[in-house]
Parts: C-alpha cells; sequence; structure tokens
C-alpha cells in the first residue's frame, strides 16, 4: 500500500515538475518573443529619436509610495519637452490615468510641462489612458493617430510597441534616458513587466481585450513648427488665429 501510495506521488510531482519547467520555458518564449519583434524600433539616444508628428508620453504617478518624486516621470517630461526643442516631434499626447478626481496623472503631466515652458498648442491630454493598451487604442481610435514616437523607459517599450503594432499602429520607441540616481525597488518593476508582457498576449490574441473607455473622435489639432508658420506667410497665407487647441478624451 505504502510503495503504491509512493508511486502515486512521485507521479504527481513528476507532472507537476513538468508543468512547472513547460510554463517557465513558455514564459521565457514569449518574452523573447515580444522584445525579438521590438528591439530594434527603440531608440536609445535622445537627440536620434522621433522624426514623428506626434509623440505619445505615457503617464505614471508624480510620487512615489515613500513620498518622493518619481523619477521615472521626471524622465519622462524632459525627455519629452527637449524632443519637443529639438523638433523631433511636433505634438505631444499626454495619456494617463484620471480614475479618481484626487488622482490626474494627465493634469500633472501638463502642470510638469508648462514648467518645462512647453505650449498649450503643444498638448493635448488624455484622461482615460488607464493601462498602456488602452492609451495606444484611444490614440489610434479616439485622437486619429497613426503613427507616432512612443516615449517612456526603455524596460516598458518592447511591450508598448507590440501592442502598438497589434493595434495597427506605425510606432517606434524612444527609450527616455535613466535617472542620475539608483531608484530603489527597480528590479521589481522589471519583473512585473515581464509579467506584464506575457498578459498582452493573452490580451491581444486570447481575451480580445478592449479598451475601458473610448467615446467619439477627437483629431489632433497639432500647431505648426514656428518655420512652417513662416512658410505659410511667405507663401501669402496669414495664418490661423487658433494654432491649435488642447483636446481631451474622457
Amino acid at each position: 500500500m505504502k510503495r503504491t501510495a509512493w508511486k502515486a506521488l512521485r507521479g504527481l510531482l513528476m507532472t507537476l515538475g513538468a508543468a512547472a519547467l513547460l510554463a517557465a520555458l513558455l514564459f521565457v518564449a514569449a518574452n523573447l518573443w515580444v522584445l525579438g519583434r521590438t528591439h530594434s524600433r527603440i531608440e536609445h539616444t535622445l537627440p536620434l529619436c522621433g522624426g514623428e508628428r506626434v509623440g505619445i508620453v505615457f503617464g505614471t504617478s508624480h510620487w512615489t509610495r515613500s513620498g518622493v518624486r518619481n523619477p521615472y516621470f521626471d524622465a519622462r517630461m524632459s525627455a519629452s519637452a527637449r524632443l519637443l526643442r529639438l523638433g523631433r516631434v511636433d505634438h505631444l499626447l499626454l495619456s494617463g490615468d484620471n480614475r479618481t478626481r484626487f488622482y490626474n496623472e494627465p493634469v500633472t503631466m501638463w502642470r510638469d510641462l508648462r514648467s518645462r515652458q512647453v505650449a498649450d498648442a503643444d498638448l493635448t491630454l488624455d484622461y482615460a489612458g488607464f493601462s498602456t493598451f488602452d492609451t495606444l487604442a484611444r490614440a489610434r481610435e479616439v485622437f486619429g493617430v497613426e503613427q507616432a514616437l512612443l516615449i517612456t523607459q526603455a524596460w516598458h517599450l518592447p511591450r508598448a510597441l507590440f501592442i502598438a503594432d497589434a493595434l495597427g499602429l506605425e510606432v517606434t520607441g524612444c527609450a527616455v534616458p535613466s535617472p542620475s540616481r539608483r531608484v530603489s525597488g527597480e528590479w521589481r518593476l522589471q519583473a512585473r513587466e515581464w509579467v506584464a508582457r506575457v498578459a498582452t498576449l493573452g490580451d491581444l490574441y486570447v481575451w480580445g481585450r478592449e479598451p475601458y473607455f473610448l467615446g467619439p473622435l477627437e483629431p489632433l489639432e497639432i500647431a505648426p513648427r514656428s518655420w512652417e508658420a513662416w512658410l505659410f506667410t511667405a507663401d501669402g497665407e496669414a495664418p490661423a488665429e487658433d494654432d491649435g487647441i488642447t483636446g481631451e478624451g474622457g
């Protein structure tokens, strides 16, 4: 009897071990597939990024759980402002979570970029970017974006690019510079990103995920750059009185 029970237990353990090994292999393979499909379109040198009319900036909290400024937020805002100044993008779509009136990522991004001397006409706020998937789906379906530069950390870009591809967007990625100081818990963020990539495959190919909220079409109104305005004037056309407005999604 004991020998029979031991054989059954050993068989069960071997089955569980094989299943765990298979799951681990599939987990790694899924991540390598996402990374392999996207790594060639990620630029790590800021002045070489872009050449797109629209840059999509992904929201994140302004503060960390320990109560200090989030260096990833600062890095995204600094890079986004610089890309505008360099002429690598003409307009920024700021997309983030505004699920409650006490937490508003798009407005926080807007305020920070205003403090960096970015004009309102160069910014559009998307208040329903509750996730990377929602941000990209709304960029296409609500704001009419077909081509864009994705602006975020290097470890986030593969998943963002992969989702954009699945949604029919033509995108490249700009990896913002790493924070000057070491960030505690960064390994947890990167580990969570590995899990999120696998979950993304399920969202796209198994469960058929849909955005939490879309709403009516609100095409971006992109203000002409100063050289474009000069060209219009030189051709005998007066520049438009309204150079562009900040659209709102959500």
